[in-house]
Formats: structure tokens, C-alpha cells, sequence
């Protein structure tokens, strides 16, 4: 199935009738629009953050000061987007 740019639309993968604020670990990808590569680049096999990179890591290392029933483990922030691990613990 294609979407309106003509690029293949990408099904859900969640899970129907689960409750996503219930405890536990998931893991996150949020990207850039059209993947354009807004928060870096790649110098020497290792992510260059810029401006707006910088301000991403420091608005996911804030989650877990602003919600307590938050954790965060692994993260990573690539040119297009941003891999997570979240943990909402009790």
C-alpha cells in the first residue's frame, strides 16, 4: 500500500487492545520528517550531533527527570532518527 508521497506505508506493529502505559520495557524509534538527516552526521563511523541532535539527547535524558514512573536504559541518536529503550516501572 502507498501513501500519499508515494512511498510505502508502514503497518502498525502494535499490539490491539494492549495498554502501552502499563509497566514495562519498550522500545522506541522516532525519525526525522522524510528521514532527512536534521540531528548529525557521520565522521569516522561515529555520530556527529549538531543543534538540533543535541537538543533531542537532552529532551530524552529529561523524560526520566520529568516522569517518575519513567526509566530510560539505551539510547541512540543516528542523522534521521532515534532508537530508545523506555522502562515504566509501578
Amino acid at each position: 500500500m502507498m501513501n500519499d508521497e508515494g512511498k510505502g506505508q508502514r503497518r502498525s506493529i502494535r499490539l490491539k487492545n494492549y495498554d502501552y502505559s502499563q509497566s514495562g520495557a519498550y522500545f522506541v524509534t522516532i525519525c526525522t520528517h522524510n528521514r532527512t538527516s536534521l540531528l548529525g552526521h557521520i565522521a569516522g563511523g561515529e555520530i556527529v550531533l549538531n543543534e538540533y541532535g543535541k537538543i533531542i539527547q537532552s529532551h530524552w535524558l529529561n523524560i526520566a527527570r520529568n516522569h517518575e514512573k519513567v526509566k530510560l536504559d539505551e539510547f541512540i541518536i543516528m542523522p534521521n532518527h532515534i532508537h530508545g529503550l523506555i522502562i515504566i516501572v509501578g
